[in-house]
Order: structure tokens, then C-alpha cells, then sequence
């Protein structure tokens, strides 16, 4: 709910948060894919975060998840990523070398500046 929280303070009200999602340690590539298409089956929705702070769950894992979601779902609203914790380089690596519009980032504070810029854009 910190996400939530900090999101809706650091946004302007109309592009304030709608919906949370915790995958909790067990995420798969299926848990994403299917987060992903519930998110998505919103039109309102105009960008997506992604908040990670994976101690159980490795981040290189859970963009490799993310990516394939990407691609299976055929997704063209921005994604933003934020990985921290275990193996985060690695998963910030494999977002940014998958070729598609994901943006991933360390800091909590960029990833929320940039997908409410994404957001507006998309208004």
C-alpha cells in the first residue's frame, strides 16, 4: 500500500493510482501475464508501475516475466519497472536489452515522476 500512498502523493488527481497489485513472493511468468491482462482489460488505464522489491523473488526473474507478459499480451501502454533487491542489475538488464517500450529504473522517486509523465502523455 506504500506504493499506492506515495503514488497518490506525488501525482496530480487525475492520474492517481486505480489499481494495486502485490504478487507476493511466488510471482511466475503466469501470475504476471495475468496481472498484466487484468490491468490492461481497463481502458482507462494510461501506464503501468511495476514496483519491486524482491528479496525471495529475484528480480532478474521477474523481467523475464515481465517481458514475456509484454509480448504475449501484445502490451502498448508504457510500462515502468522499478527492481530492487536480489539480482536487480541483471533484471534491469534484461528489461532494457528486451527491445520494447519498459522503462526500468532503481529509484522509487524517478519511477513514480516518469510513469505519471507517461500517463499525462497518453491523456
Amino acid at each position: 500500500m506504500n506504493t499506492t500512498d506515495l503514488l497518490t502523493t506525488r501525482l496530480s488527481p487525475t492520474t492517481a493510482p486505480a489499481n494495486f497489485l502485490d504478487t507476493g513472493g511466488k510471482a511466475t511468468t503466469a501470475t504476471i501475464t495475468a496481472a498484466f491482462r487484468l490491468l490492461l482489460a481497463d481502458a482507462r488505464v494510461r501506464a503501468i508501475l511495476v514496483n519491486i522489491f524482491g528479496g525471495l523473488t529475484r528480480c532478474d526473474m521477474i523481467a523475464e516475466g515481465i517481458v514475456l507478459a509484454f509480448r504475449e499480451l501484445r502490451v502498448a501502454t508504457p510500462v515502468v519497472v522499478r527492481l530492487r533487491g536480489t539480482e536487480e542489475e541483471r533484471g534491469r538488464m534484461v528489461l532494457r536489452d528486451a527491445g520494447l517500450p519498459i522503462y526500468a529504473v532503481a529509484d522509487f522517486e524517478k519511477a513514480v515522476r516518469l510513469v505519471g509523465e507517461l500517463a499525462v502523455a497518453r491523456v
